[in-house]
């Protein structure tokens, strides 16, 4: 009786693990960037993430300016992002976008969505590892 339990526990663990994912949605950027504004995002407490985001998109030759607001800038690419953290024994970052646009078309778009991650432990490390999974394929084809 206690070996079949067993058995029937650990195969509802594996399969609510196996449900649990991770997803990363990359539209990239497709067209020749110099300069970039980053609005900043008041919402998003975790002080780190502005300093890297701003840091990984200078990696891809392009200059940045945070901005709070567009009305008193010349502004014709800009990044508006979110990002939110969840609390699983350590904080780890469950969800990031990234939008860049011209003007108001949408030019590329980065999502990292680890919501649903329950079980998975690649879920948890350095926001910084978890943005350069959005910040590279986001602006890769813009550096050939």
């Amino acid at each position: 009786m206690k070996q079949k339990i067993i058995k029937i526990t650990l195969t509802f663990i594996f399969v609510i693990l196996s449900g649990c994912s991770i997803s990363t949605t990359i539209k990239p950027v497709e067209s020749k960037i110099s300069s970039l504004c980053i609005l900043r995002n008041p919402k998003v407490l975790m002080d780190g993430f502005l300093p890297e985001l701003k840091i990984q998109i200078e990696q891809h030759n392009i200059s940045t300016l945070i901005v709070d607001d567009y009305s008193n800038s010349e502004c014709k690419t800009k990044l508006e992002y979110t990002a939110n953290w969840r609390w699983d024994l350590v904080m780890y970052l469950s969800y990031a976008e990234l939008n860049v646009y011209e003007n108001s078309t949408l030019l590329g778009q980065a999502i990292y969505d680890a919501r649903w991650g329950g079980g998975r432990l690649d879920k948890f490390g350095p926001t910084a590892n978890k943005l350069k999974t959005l910040t590279e394929p986001l602006f890769k084809k813009i550096e050939k």
